[in-house]
């Protein structure tokens, strides 16, 4: 992140956590989900239809649905950052997708099911966990809307590649794509075969930030292809179908230590209205090019503003309890 494009940039921000504090009025911000009769399409790459919401003072103000053109992976970023879409909201995707979309400027929320109109307004509401990409939580996830960029749902690394993408995702309709020709980024007798997980996710404190067993639906994702955080996936690769285990990840094998280069203290006047921010917020700003990107008020005071753009979960560690459900040979 080249936080020079702090200084002197357009300053067309917003909040995830209270979009009604929009600190310059008039912006409407987009968001996409990938659409099927209503629902949310588990295969990034194979959608052919998005629904496009207007969101205006963190309100839905109008939608329309827009085809895919039948293109793919890599070329639908382009797609998307052609309507100006700021935020995905999806199933499954692959790291290579992700690397794409995040390269265009777009957020991404992925391992969303369910009814798409629903989704966005947990979006809004910053209780829409994302997994990363889970083709990708452990694929990086957290809450979209509330903890993010990378931004709980687990969901896992990013793989290279994006003919690798898988469905990911949970819940009715979602599970991966089957087995593909994908490279395996660890060793294990699921390696390489679709899994269904249930698990849930706590802080050393004990608070849960994540529950598929709360959902009611599983985690379905293709083990040691990277679809994961790299703890996740290295503890469900050598389980047996029916059994449950307790993991503890340090930062290296989930969301990886925090940057410090990735934090900067700079003068509120030099960011217009960023004196309305409180510590704790969550908010996107717009670099010179008009790529969006979030990052966290960490500090402040009369004449400062500290801004994190770190993930959320960056520098964390994090336990997990996994049940392997299925295993698909």
């Amino acid at each position: 992140m080249d936080f020079a494009l702090f200084l002197g940039m357009d300053l067309c921000y917003y909040s995830k956590t209270d979009f009604a504090t929009m600190l310059q009025k008039g912006i409407i911000m987009k968001i996409a989900v990938t659409y099927d009769n209503g629902n949310i399409f588990q295969h990034f790459g194979r959608t052919e239809n998005f629904k496009v919401y207007e969101i205006e003072d963190g309100k839905v103000v109008s939608s329309e649905v827009i085809g895919s053109d039948g293109i793919g992976h890599g070329a639908l970023a382009g797609l998307l950052a052609g309507h100006d879409i700021q935020v995905l909201i999806c199933g499954g995707l692959g790291g290579g997708a992700l690397n794409a979309l995040k390269n265009a400027g777009i957020e991404v929320c992925a391992g969303a099911s369910g009814n798409a109109d629903e989704a966005v307004e947990a979006y809004l509401r910053g209780d829409l966990v994302d997994t990363g990409a889970n083709c990708d939580h452990h694929g990086e996830g957290h809450e979209c809307g509330h903890h993010d960029d990378d931004d709980h749902e687990c969901c896992g690394g990013h793989h290279d590649g994006e003919d690798h993408e898988c469905c990911g995702g949970h819940g009715e309709g979602g599970g991966c794509c089957g087995r593909h020709e994908q490279q395996l980024t660890l060793e294990g007798k699921n390696a390489g075969k679709s899994v269904r997980v249930h698990y849930r996710g706590t802080f050393d404190d004990g608070t849960q930030f994540d529950s598929s067993y709360d959902r009611g639906e599983t985690l379905d994702f293709v083990c040691g292809t990277g679809m994961m955080i790299r703890g996740f996936d290295k503890a469900v690769a050598d389980m047996e179908v029916g059994q449950a285990v307790d993991v503890h990840l340090m930062p290296e094998e989930a969301y990886g230590p925090k940057d410090p280069e990735a934090i900067i203290t700079i003068e509120i006047a030099q960011l217009p209205g960023s004196e309305n921010l409180n510590v704790g917020e969550r908010v996107y700003l717009r670099n010179m090019m008009g790529q969006p990107f979030p990052v966290t008020v960490t500090a402040k005071d009369d004449s400062t503003i500290t801004l994190d753009a770190n993930h959320e979960m960056a520098g964390r560690e994090l336990n997990f309890h996994i049940e392997l459900i299925e295993v698909q040979e």
